[in-house]
């Protein structure tokens, strides 16, 4: 407990010492806070002592312990969100959980997460673990071998962070198995888009922000798995900070205000009486589009994938339609940094399209860092947050049913909001040197080498909604 300040209460102490699992020094900060949010909103209701004897005996026969729950049902505690049921059942018993997914309200509970009450219980002895069924399968963790993770990530991500990874020995694992969904997997089928349909065509488009030059956050690897068929379930916007506030503020800048439920919503009656024109989704010849800059410059051509299956490596094969290898591309301009860092690039990141889902998986000896707006959202991270995947490890950055869904309320929403989604088309990756708040280099025109993703389909989809949907409602003119 070194990482305790002198000031931490006495109760707080007795709590920590009951923690499950082993956390570096940032995570135990993390967790004394998460308690003292806790410990904090139990004294104004006088639970405290019903918690700790839940804690200290491991009685299920203990009463419910209980937060006011927020408008999605999640909780803030020091800049990340979860729910709370799962925060504190992974703090005082199951460190490896993954999900609200894995947990099962007992009986006896009164304010169980799921009865979606006023108040919540966040009694860890009155959940039990389930197993998740339709998991894809995956080496257990701890596999001996080169750039294997031997322990599970010690990060708590907020709730719903259930991305698709594994670690160890890929050939028998993960990896096989998204090669064999490459060769067999359908075309995607999306519903289509109900659009109202109009005659201008804008002469400018709003303005976008692409998180080029803001700073963004960073988070480690999630430790989790996703099941290959369910899209987990995204809360609406809104969570309960520490001191037990609502807040929305988040919902003016972010796209965690936005988060889909995956079955579209009915069109606005404003919409009813107009004339609605479908439009499909349309797979590509190229699913993707992949460029290379080294600092704030673009290097070489741009490389169209055509196949599900991909690698940008640092080697130098030039005409490998699987691969787009860095090693041979040229620039006058490199410095020594930008030298030194393609030497380390080595196998690079490998890129699956199945079934309309993206995953990257990390080849390198070193981490790659993404930005996928379509993924953070889905995790209720900022848009523009950073996640670090290590070595041997795999993760979905795009899910186009879950844009389908987005894109069918943002078409109720106008025009400006259909074209915002422009930016979750757009995925920035870069090699060995990660950017964001928690770094030197704090935009990815920083980093020294990168590559930046264009999704086709979903672009070109975007452009046909666009396209009929007509012109902003916001005029532009000479003078505005």
């Amino acid at each position: 407990m070194s990482s305790i300040l002198p000031f931490t209460p006495p109760i707080v102490k007795r709590l920590l010492g009951w923690k499950k699992g082993e956390q570096n020094g940032q995570e135990e900060k993390w967790c004394e806070k998460a308690v003292k949010s806790l410990v904090k909103k139990l004294k104004k209701t006088g639970q405290l002592d019903e918690l700790e004897k839940a804690i200290t005996t491991q009685n299920a026969n203990t009463k419910c312990i209980t937060i006011p729950r927020s408008l999605d049902g999640r909780l803030q505690v020091s800049h990340r969100k979860g729910l709370p049921h799962v925060i504190y059942c992974r703090l005082w018993r199951w460190p490896d959980l993954h999900s609200h997914h894995e947990l099962r309200a007992m009986e006896l509970c009164e304010f169980a997460f799921n009865m979606k009450k006023d108040e919540v219980c966040v009694n860890p002895y009155h959940y039990q673990r389930v197993e998740t069924p339709g998991m894809l399968p995956g080496p257990p963790m701890g596999t001996a071998g080169a750039g294997v993770i031997t322990s599970p990530p010690t990060p708590h991500p907020p709730e719903g962070l259930w991305c698709t990874w594994g670690c160890g020995d890929f050939g028998a694992g993960l990896a096989s198995t998204l090669s064999h969904l490459c060769s067999v997997s359908p075309r995607t089928v999306l519903p289509p888009v109900l659009v109202p349909r109009h005659t201008e065509i804008p002469a400018e488009f709003p303005p976008l922000d692409d998180y080029s030059h803001s700073i963004p956050e960073n988070t480690n690897f999630p430790a989790g798995i996703e099941p290959q068929s369910n899209i987990p379930e995204t809360p609406p916007p809104g969570y309960l900070s520490e001191d037990g506030e609502t807040s929305d503020h988040q919902m003016n800048h972010s796209m965690d205000a936005g988060s889909p439920n995956l079955s579209p919503n009915p069109m606005s009656p404003a919409h009813n009486n107009l004339d609605l024109q479908p439009v499909t989704y349309c797979e590509p010849a190229f699913w993707c589009s992949i460029s290379y800059y080294e600092l704030n410059q673009r290097v070489g051509e741009t490389f169209h994938a055509s196949q599900p299956s991909m690698t940008v490596d640092g080697f130098t094969d030039p005409s490998n339609s699987e691969r787009f290898c860095l090693g041979l591309l040229s620039n006058v301009n490199r410095n020594a940094a930008v030298e030194l860092t393609r030497r380390h690039i080595g196998r690079g990141v490998r890129l699956y399209y199945i079934g309309g889902e993206v995953f990257a998986e990390c080849l390198s000896d070193s981490a790659i860092f993404v930005q996928s707006p379509n993924c953070n959202q889905r995790y209720g991270w900022h848009p523009a947050t950073v996640c670090k995947i290590p070595p041997g490890c795999n993760l979905k950055i795009f899910n186009n049913q879950e844009f389908a869904a987005l894109l069918a309320q943002s078409v109720n929403q106008g025009f400006e909001a259909v074209y915002q989604l422009t930016r979750m088309c757009t995925i920035r990756m870069s090699f060995v040197k990660g950017w964001g708040a928690e770094y030197r280099r704090q935009t990815v025109t920083s980093t020294p080498c990168w590559i930046e993703l264009h999704l086709n389909g979903p672009l070109q989809w975007l452009d046909k909604v666009l396209t009929q949907m007509g012109s902003p409602s916001i005029r532009c003119s000479s003078v505005s």
